[in-house]
């Protein structure tokens, strides 16, 4: 079966009420609870996600021993205009590092940090 290389997503959080209440108000878009499926003691909210559809799903995640930060892996969001969900990002506790930019023919991206302390890239073609 051919894929793409990322098939799901895990984004850590201390707080799993402040960082919920930060993606849902920069994306406008309510965050599903999502039961463990290992079992174990985790929080999960997950992004509204159609499986069938292009790009990954995933999910915050509140687990002992995995702590949010920057400097590792940046997730970039796919939206319409980066410049709409950037102006969100400050209102809802967060800060843009690095304001909407051209990446050339790969169109545009913004990089924010969340609530949590992990960045966050934004990413359109407009």
């Amino acid at each position: 079966m051919k894929q793409n290389a990322i098939g799901w997503f895990d984004i850590y959080v201390n707080d799993m009420q402040r960082a919920a209440s930060f993606y849902e108000a920069v994306f406008e878009n309510p965050l599903e609870d999502m039961i463990d499926p290992t079992n174990s003691q985790v929080i999960m909210k997950s992004f509204p996600t159609d499986m069938a559809a292009y790009g990954a799903g995933g999910a915050l995640v509140q687990r002992e021993g995995s702590a949010p930060g920057i400097g590792g892996t940046t997730v970039y969001f796919g939206v319409e205009d980066c410049a709409i969900e950037e102006s969100r990002v400050s209102d809802a506790g967060g800060q843009v590092l690095r304001p909407k930019m051209s990446i050339g023919e790969f169109g545009f991206i913004s990089l924010c940090m969340d609530t949590e302390g992990n960045m966050l890239g934004l990413s359109s073609m407009q």
